[in-house]
C-alpha cells in the first residue's frame, strides 16, 4: 500500500504543479484576476488545471478502492498511467487543444481500469 500512497502523493504534486503553471501563465499574460478569458495561453492552462481537478474526483477514490479490494500493484500502475496521461494531455493541450486526445484517452482508460478493478474486487465482499 506504500506504493499506492506514493502514487497518490505524486498525483497531488502533479496537480499542484499544474496550478503553479496556470498561475505563471496568468502572470505572463497580464490577465488580472478575476478575469478568466482574454488570453488563449492562460485559458488553456486553466482548462488543463480544471480538467485535472475534475478527473481527480474519480481517480483518487478509485485508486484506493482498487488497491484495497483488488491489487495494490495494479492500482499503483494504473495510477501511474493516469499521471503519464495527464502529462501528455497537458503538453498537447497547451500547444494545440485539438491534439489533446491521446493523453486524455490514456487517463480516461486508467480511470476505467481503476473503477473496474475496484468493482471486481469489491463485489465478492458484498455477499
Amino acid at each position: 500500500m506504500a506504493l499506492v500512497a506514493l502514487i497518490t502523493l505524486l498525483i497531488l504534486v502533479q496537480y499542484l504543479v499544474f496550478i503553479m503553471l496556470c498561475g505563471a501563465e496568468r502572470g505572463r499574460s497580464g490577465l488580472a484576476a478575476p478575469a478568466m478569458t482574454g488570453d488563449p495561453g492562460f485559458e488553456r492552462a486553466y482548462r488543463v488545471q480544471m480538467n485535472t481537478l475534475e478527473q481527480l474526483l474519480v481517480t483518487l477514490p478509485a485508486l484506493w478502492l482498487s488497491a484495497l479490494y483488488f491489487n495494490p500493484e495494479i492500482a499503483a500502475s494504473l495510477g501511474l498511467a493516469f499521471m503519464v496521461g495527464r502529462i501528455l494531455y497537458r503538453n498537447s493541450y497547451v500547444r494545440d487543444p485539438a491534439k489533446r486526445g491521446p493523453g486524455m484517452i490514456i487517463g480516461f482508460l486508467a480511470n476505467i481500469g481503476l473503477l473496474a478493478t475496484a468493482l471486481w474486487g469489491l463485489v465478492p465482499h458484498l455477499w
